[in-house]
């Protein structure tokens, strides 16, 4: 396949105030917001992210991995988590082009902080920022994370195989 694509999603609900967690989104603390409750440091950017690369090469959901990762081997950074889904998209000869995220969420406020958000996604993917777009909604304040209760991402990732000629007769720019 020249193309993959692959649709991730991940949520969590806030913490209560005594937990004193930090907010993690795409690996930036969000200051002045409670964090999120996981066993990890729940950034549901980076999980949701980590579903759309299990997708694209054909890995279980981050569930399936994360308890190992946390209780076997004490990982709590979502960074680490995507290593190597990211390791094995590349030996499968694959680069992302495009990462789209949407967020649900009352709170934070997400358009003051969405373009260092996509600094640090852009970074931890090894791709260009101006390859990652950001938004976010309420939803109408329709679910619980519209009305503040958590916050929901759903995330795309495309990928075009590095050896584009292999499959069209023209080679990849």
């Amino acid at each position: 396949m020249p193309f993959r694509v692959g649709l991730g999603q991940d949520s969590h609900r806030f913490s209560h105030v005594h937990e004193k967690r930090p907010l993690i989104l795409g690996g930036i603390e969000i200051k002045d917001c409670l964090g999120l409750k996981g066993n990890s440091d729940a950034d549901v950017i980076l999980h949701a992210l980590f579903n759309s690369l299990a997708q694209l090469i054909g890995w279980k959901s981050l569930g399936s991995h994360a308890d190992k990762m946390v209780k076997e081997q004490g990982i709590t950074d979502s960074k680490e988590y995507l290593k190597e889904p990211l390791k094995k998209l590349k030996e499968m000869n694959y680069e992302i082009t495009t990462v789209s995220i949407t967020l649900e969420c009352k709170k934070p406020k997400i358009d003051p902080v969405s373009n260092e958000i996509r600094t640090s996604v852009a970074k931890i993917l090894g791709i260009k920022k101006e390859q990652v777009g950001i938004i976010a909604t309420t939803g109408e304040r329709l679910t619980a994370f519209g009305r503040g209760e958590g916050i929901q991402a759903f995330t795309v990732i495309t990928a075009i195989h590095k050896d584009i000629k292999k499959f069209t007769g023209k080679k990849n720019k």
